[in-house]
């Protein structure tokens, strides 16, 4: 896997939004949390399909190509020729689960476990982004999973939150909602510095 240090190069170079790049940063983190979650768990899920450092590969770089030159059918998919072009080569796994994040308009459907991992915990963190900003004090560590599963079923909150798609993670990934919010909470508030919350 690349140095961490040149993928943030490219962001940094790439995408001007800095609120895009710390949602990057929370899907990292919460990439390979639950990357060691699946590994851990008891169940039938080939083991061998989870790498935690393909998955954190793949949350960090997923929306790198997000910006206005870059057409919404391919925002997920741009990013593996930006790399490229940079001397970086992208797995394939990494490929298809950056192109599969945005597949309602790229095409590319999620299929392996980091494809769904990454589709569902990809909109979690704006739901739990916007539970910090209401806040008092706007910081992650007052944040906690009941006061994510109080504001959950509230559509008017955070609109933008996929919330159907994010209640896959039992069905796609055998994580229950209330298990699933809290491991994406911790590894955000693991990273709360970088988030700025």
């Amino acid at each position: 896997m690349p140095e961490r240090s040149r993928l943030l190069e490219i962001l940094n170079q790439e995408v001007e939004n800095k609120n895009i790049i710390k949602h990057m940063f929370a899907a990292e983190a919460c990439m390979a949390a639950l990357a060691r979650e699946i590994k851990n768990q008891k169940s039938k899920i080939k083991k061998e399909e989870v790498n935690e450092e393909k998955w954190a590969f793949a949350g960090l770089m997923h929306d790198g190509d997000y910006k206005d030159s870059v057409p919404i059918e391919k925002q997920g998919i741009e990013i593996v020729n930006i790399l490229k072009k940079q001397g970086i080569e992208v797995p394939d796994s990494v490929a298809h689960a950056m192109a599969a994040h945005n597949w309602h308009n790229t095409g590319v459907e999620p299929k392996s476990l980091m494809d769904w991992t990454l589709f569902i915990c990809d909109s979690l963190t704006g739901l739990i982004v916007a539970c910090a900003l209401v806040r008092p004090e706007k910081r992650l560590a007052t944040v906690t999973v009941d006061s994510v599963l109080k504001k959950f079923p509230d559509k008017r909150f955070a609109a933008g939150t996929r919330r159907e798609e994010i209640k896959l993670c039992q069905e796609k990934l055998g994580i229950p909602l209330e298990e699933f919010v809290k491991i994406c909470l911790e590894a955000m508030q693991a990273v709360s510095d970088d988030l700025g919350l």
